[in-house]
């Protein structure tokens, strides 16, 4: 991936005509995609050059799950081109690309009096918001919702112009040419893309474009023959080479190296340090202090951590918070803290008048730990800043830049990198606003990349959760529930980030905002996918003195714990099996009880008799009519230096695939997130600082401890769901209901071993 200033500046356009965006509003936008020598625009999505490469525009963060392929996918054959001629660029932020689902999915976070008026309301301000906003963050798994259509559109109406400019030179009608594998077709005659290139560009494609009658397929045609893929992933071959290019391998004429040193929390402030110390050590070229941070730039990073260690900076701290401090807050909440109503079904609270069983489930925080720290790099001059960084949400770290150095954001380009991993830690911005004011004071092109040591003190953990579940049951003692009531204590980590993303907000300026606060997507999940006759869902909120962030999985990682840990529960204490006790309520979800019947196939399942070491869960994100859905079956065996699990056995069903191999990576890298989070260590805190400063502590999974895992998915003709999440939320409780049942011991706590056995 070659780093050139052509086609990557957000904010502007430098040349080119006006994109109409025709599949969103009547509105025109500076086209962002801009053709270099050869290269012909047809949009704002792709361009093709007079050899015939056709290069996608991707406005989504790369970061792993495969955008990067997807995105191109799509184009290519709606356009009919041949997979081996595509090529990508990352989208500048631009209005052309708004991400309209996440948008709305957000309302209440960047408009919380407007959100929730209608859902025309919702959707109309939704559109406006992301469009003139610029809004094109990554998360959520929306890229597909939010770019599928809009990409088909775009194929579709290169495919025409390439199409009207061969019927023009042969004196045809343009709708009888075939567009396919990179050439247009009218009987014997042929021609190339590159050789139509020009003179396409120059016609006008029909409004709306013609899209294929065919479904884009997902299931069939991945693979030509049995040993190859149809789409492989693009990014692949430099990731192996080694020439994929990061925000830590840019490099600048002049360019300096900055290492920086935090405070231990939030509430720190830079005290002191000794700025005569580092005087000797060679190629140091100066040291920029923040309120809460000092960094050192040399002409290496080596020279630079070395100066820094020795000018050793001290910090006073406040708003000290401990382990124990967060334990005793959510405790106290949970049993007798207010609450809000968050969800209500069937006769809601008038349902349950009393509680016949009920469990307790507790959720330690939880690191993003992606393997690319934060990592920058930046130039100022001329009054411009220049950064080249990786963010989920680029258009809000450009604009919190500029805000740090008094300049307006369209004073500001930010070349889109990809990120080496992020699980949501890349929608923070921090390291924007701290490269922007290392490069106004050093006055030098520099880039900063914290230790892993800063990665995990500047880190916002998923939030932690304490969960009471109650169910009201049938006469009978057959455990039929009759009715459920949930209970989930944590903080309004979602209206807290809201606050950072699009307010600005310090993080301990959002802690004080957001507290209090309810929170929906804090409790998401909360609602089982079961058809019970009373459901109650309620969120205490709770204020823990620690700021909190995203990670993947979110609230689905703990809500799916508790629920599927609660129903294995109910099962065995009414000597039900976990598997027909599941299905007889999923009479509504027809789909998920398909996932977990084919789930319990492939694993073989023995009724998850004592000692049998299997243990089964299924949960489902989104709602009824959508959502993706996932079943999984653990297998655990007793071995050497305790008990493993040895097999995962999966059923998804995302909808229509788009991509089975990306999909499949997607959901087998999920479960093992999800085994680190089931069966890594807890992370503990002492003064607001992690007593682990270094991911080994974290005790994520190594390939000796990943077991098999057997994934099958499900045809469907739904609409594609993202698979990204699925995995990490499911793997917890099927685990956990696998030890129980090959020890006898139900763990509720989650790191399944933090409190030992």
């Amino acid at each position: 991936m070659m780093v050139t200033r052509r086609g990557l500046v957000v904010g502007t356009a430098i040349g080119g005509g006006l994109l109409v965006a025709w599949w969103l509003m009547p509105r025109t936008y500076p086209n962002p995609l801009q053709p270099a020598s050869g290269e012909h625009a047809f949009d704002a999505w792709l361009k093709i050059a007079e050899d015939g490469v056709v290069t996608v525009a991707v406005p989504q963060l790369e970061m792993g799950q495969g955008v990067s392929t997807l995105l191109p996918q799509i184009v290519a054959q709606e356009l009919g081109a041949d997979w081996r001629q595509v090529a990508v660029e990352p989208g500048a932020v631009s209005g052309a690309y708004p991400n309209v689902p996440l948008a709305e999915r957000w309302s209440h976070l960047w408009d919380p009096t407007a959100s929730g008026l209608s859902e025309a309301t919702d959707d109309m301000l939704a559109k406006r918001f992301a469009s003139q906003s610029r809004f094109t963050a990554t998360a959520e798994g929306t890229s597909l919702a939010a770019y599928e259509s809009p990409c088909r559109m775009a194929g579709a109406a290169a495919r025409a112009m390439l199409a009207q400019e061969a019927a023009s030179r042969w004196g045809v009608a343009w709708e009888q040419c075939q567009v396919e594998r990179g050439l247009v077709r009218y009987g014997d005659r042929t021609a190339t893309f590159g050789e139509l290139a020009a003179g396409a560009a120059r016609q006008s494609p029909p409004d709306p474009p013609p899209l294929r009658p065919e479904t884009l397929d997902t299931s069939q045609g991945q693979r030509r023959e049995a040993s190859e893929i149809a789409f492989p992933r693009i990014d692949l071959p430099s990731k192996v080479d080694g020439s994929y290019q990061f925000s830590g391998d840019v490099r600048l004429p002049g360019l300096v190296y900055a290492a920086i040193r935090h405070g231990p929390n939030d509430g720190s402030e830079l005290e002191a340090f000794d700025a005569d110390a580092a005087v000797g050590i060679a190629g140091v070229v100066g040291a920029v202090k923040g309120k809460r941070w000092l960094a050192v730039a040399a002409t290496t990073w080596w020279s630079a951590n070395r100066a820094l260690d020795a000018m050793d900076p001290q910090f006073k701290t406040s708003f000290p918070v401990n382990s124990d401090d967060i334990a005793g807050r959510l405790d106290t909440m949970v049993r007798g803290g207010p609450s809000f109503r968050i969800a209500e079904t069937g006769f809601g609270e008038e349902g349950m008048s009393r509680v016949d069983f009920a469990r307790r489930y507790e959720v330690e925080p939880a690191m993003a730990a992606p393997l690319e720290t934060a990592t920058a790099t930046a130039r100022l001059s001329g009054g411009k800043l220049e950064l080249w960084m990786a963010s989920q949400a680029p258009e809000q770290a450009r604009s919190a830049a500029a805000k740090a150095i008094g300049l307006s954001p369209e004073d500001v380009a930010l070349y889109p990198m990809p990120a080496g991993g992020s699980f949501d830690a890349r929608l923070e911005h921090d390291h924007a606003i701290e490269i922007a004011l290392i490069a106004r004071e050093l006055g030098k092109p520099v880039q900063l990349s914290w230790p892993r040591r800063d990665e995990m003190i500047r880190a916002r953990p998923r939030a932690p959760a304490y969960m009471l579940l109650g169910a009201q049951l049938s006469e009978g003692g057959s455990g039929q529930i009759d009715a459920l009531r949930v209970r989930l204590a944590c903080p309004s980590s979602t209206i807290e980030f809201g606050k950072r993303l699009f307010g600005n907000f310090t993080a301990s300026a959002a802690v004080r905002e957001a507290s209090g606060e309810k929170d929906v997507l804090a409790c998401e999940g909360g609602l089982p996918p079961y058809e019970l006759p009373s459901v109650v869902v309620e969120h205490v909120p709770v204020e823990i003195g620690l700021p909190v962030g995203r990670v993947r999985g979110n609230a689905n990682s703990y809500t799916a714990f508790a629920v599927e840990s609660f129903m294995d529960e109910v099962a065995n204490a009414h000597s039900r099996e976990p598997l027909s006790y599941r299905m007889a309520l999923l009479g509504e979800d027809i789909r998920l009880a398909a996932c977990l019947q084919r789930a319990a196939q492939l694993a073989g399942w023995d009724g998850g008799l004592d000692q049998s070491g299997q243990g089964l869960a299924c949960h489902r994100i989104g709602d009824a009519s959508g959502g993706g859905r996932i079943a999984c079956v653990a297998t655990a065996r007793p071995g050497e230096g305790g008990v493993r699990v040895t097999r995962l056995s999966v059923a998804v069903d995302i909808g229509r695939i788009v991509n089975e191999d990306i999909a499949r990576q997607q959901i087998e890298g999920g479960l093992v997130f999800g085994i680190g989070m089931a069966l890594g260590n807890a992370i503990s805190y002492r003064a607001g600082m992690p007593t682990e400063l270094d991911y080994g502590g974290l005790g994520l999974p190594t390939l000796a401890d990943c077991p098999e895992i057997a994934v099958e998915f499900m045809a469907s003709e739904a609409p594609p769901v993202d698979p990204g999440e699925l995995g990490v939320v499911v793997a917890p409780p099927a685990i956990a209901n696998a030890l129980f049942s090959a020890t006898g011991l139900r763990l509720r706590r989650l790191p399944l071993l933090s409190s030992g056995l």
